[in-house]
């Protein structure tokens, strides 16, 4: 027999990394058999009709042969995703009397259904269990192999299951053997976080020879997160370099580890077996990669390639071979350390505080400048190759090197002094960051490149001579009052590597040789 009343279940929608808490309503009356679902639903909703039917039959439950009306509530609130299928298998179930309403106050239900009445695993299951926890739901159902993505979050009952059977028969309130109840899935956060945040890298400084002074220079630009530069010839260990940069980067903390793993959950990138982001990223893109590709957006907007870097870095190799298109739009997120993704019934924020990390030929040949071989290139063609990098985007890179060609007698000499391991790099990198921290507690930034003008006054003062070294700077390389203010960082993070409390005249003498303009 039907109930009366129409039957309500909780659940969520994303729209980019917001999370809104949905109503699925579901009412039957003596009409045609239809399935009419209602409340700005888009094609994947309204598929989920045949899902649903088919899901119900085979688990063993009769689908009534009436007309159904789902109603996805509020209505003005756009529903995309497939984890609508079992709120409103649930829903149907509920109305048709199989499974008594009153016994999932305060829960919520997410997961797509196969044909058989199987939960698939879905996308953004660990923003859509932290947002519904905000909005007081004390239980959610998720697929089994969503669990352990929802159980990270705290404060929360988080209950898997494998099937429609299963959670009917942990409602039913028969005095069933076979009817068993789901159990809440619990997760082990510090074991995640010591097994996985580890210091085994694939790369390490210790196998690169030579380039002292890139060596160098990453160190600083991880210390105080800073957009790095480099210009050699080819197979001067510019790529091997940013590769080993990731070795040197601060561990994440839990914090920064959930903000990552929602961004990635919501981007259909997470290993269900090994639910939480734990290292920083590090996003490798190719030149022929678009502009929504590094920003983000989409009919259904979804985080773009600076936001999957988001606390980590964007490597973008043969820097000058992107369209210039491409490039200009990393100057806004660069300043800003966020995307905004405006659509004319939309509007969308994305986090995007990442260190860039860039490599390039210093010509189209790749030899302008090499002591061995001879540039090929007109002085043409080195200016039109040059243009694709604008002045307002080179002014926010905090460190531009030349990194030159490996001498013979370095590249094959292995009986010199082991070099510096990335784990030594890593405690100095660390100790600097810190040292940020303690400074800027409760300021609402974390790294020296973060500093807004108004702190950068109270935070690197100079003496005398070391702001006459940086008038001179700025005279000989013309630079502009960002690229001043981005030296004035560069200074404050080379005087915390060296643990002195003001900067001094070495300190920006440094930073003035990291910063010169590409030559």
């Amino acid at each position: 027999m039907l109930n009366t009343v129409i039957s309500e279940i909780l659940t969520a929608s994303v729209i980019g990394l917001d999370i809104y808490k949905i109503h699925v309503e579901v009412d039957i009356n003596n009409s045609l058999p239809a399935v009419a679902i209602v409340g700005l639903p888009d094609t994947s909703i309204t598929e989920a009709r045949e899902r649903v039917r088919s899901a119900i039959k085979n688990s063993g439950y009769e689908f009534p042969a009436k007309k159904i009306v789902v109603n996805l509530a509020p209505a003005d609130i756009k529903k995309m995703g497939s984890y609508y299928d079992l709120p409103i298998a649930v829903g149907i179930l509920a109305k048709t009397g199989i499974i008594e309403q009153s016994n999932f106050k305060d829960t919520a239900f997410i997961g797509e259904l196969s044909l058989d009445g199987s939960l698939r695993a879905v996308s953004g299951v660990l923003p859509i269990t932290a947002g519904l926890k905000e909005q007081g739901i004390k239980t959610i159902i998720v697929p089994y192999d969503n669990a352990k993505e929802a159980a990270i979050v705290n404060g929360i009952n988080v209950l898997g299951a494998k099937n429609l059977v299963e959670i009917v028969n942990h409602f039913s309130s028969e005095e069933n053997p076979e009817h068993k109840k789901l159990t809440p899935t619990v997760v082990d956060i510090n074991q995640y976080m010591n097994e996985n945040n580890s210091n085994a890298f694939i790369y390490d400084f210790k196998d690169v020879k030579g380039q002292l002074k890139a060596k160098k220079a990453m160190e600083i630009a991880a210390a105080g997160a800073h957009n790095l530069l480099m210009s050699g010839p080819p197979g001067s260990g510019k790529t091997l370099l940013a590769k080993c940069f990731a070795s040197i980067l601060p561990p994440l903390t839990f914090d920064e580890a959930i903000e990552l793993t929602k961004i990635y959950s919501i981007s259909s990138l997470l290993n269900p077996n090994n639910p939480l982001i734990t290292q920083r990223p590090f996003r490798s893109v190719h030149h022929t990669a678009s502009a929504i590709g590094i920003i983000g957006g989409g009919t259904n907007p979804k985080p773009g390639e600076i936001t999957l870097a988001h606390r980590g870095v964007l490597f973008l190799d043969e820097f000058i071979e992107f369209p210039r298109n491409v490039l200009e739009v990393l100057r806004q997120p660069l300043e800003d350390g966020k995307i905004v993704i405006a659509r004319a019934k939309m509007r969308l924020e994305f986090p995007s505080d990442f260190i860039l990390l860039g490599a390039m030929n210093p010509c189209p040949c790749g030899y302008l400048g090499d002591s061995e071989k001879k540039c090929t290139c007109s002085e043409f063609q080195i200016k039109q190759y040059r243009s694709k990098l604008s002045g307002p985007l080179l002014d926010r890179i905090d460190i531009i090197i030349d990194v030159p060609r490996l001498k013979l007698d370095d590249l094959t000499d292995n009986t010199s002094i082991q070099a510096e391991t990335s784990a030594q790099i890593r405690e100095r990198v660390v100790k600097a960051r810190n040292i940020q921290l303690e400074r800027y507690n409760g300021l609402g930034i974390f790294t020296n490149s973060e500093l807004t003008p108004k702190l950068i006054k109270k935070f690197c003062k100079l003496d005398e001579p070391s702001l006459n070294l940086l008038k001179d700077a700025v005279k000989k390389f013309n630079l502009s009052a960002r690229a001043y203010d981005r030296l004035l960082k560069l200074a404050r993070t080379i005087a915390d590597l060296d643990e002195a409390e003001n900067i001094q005249l070495k300190h920006v003498a440094q930073a003035v040789q990291y910063r010169s303009s590409i030559s």
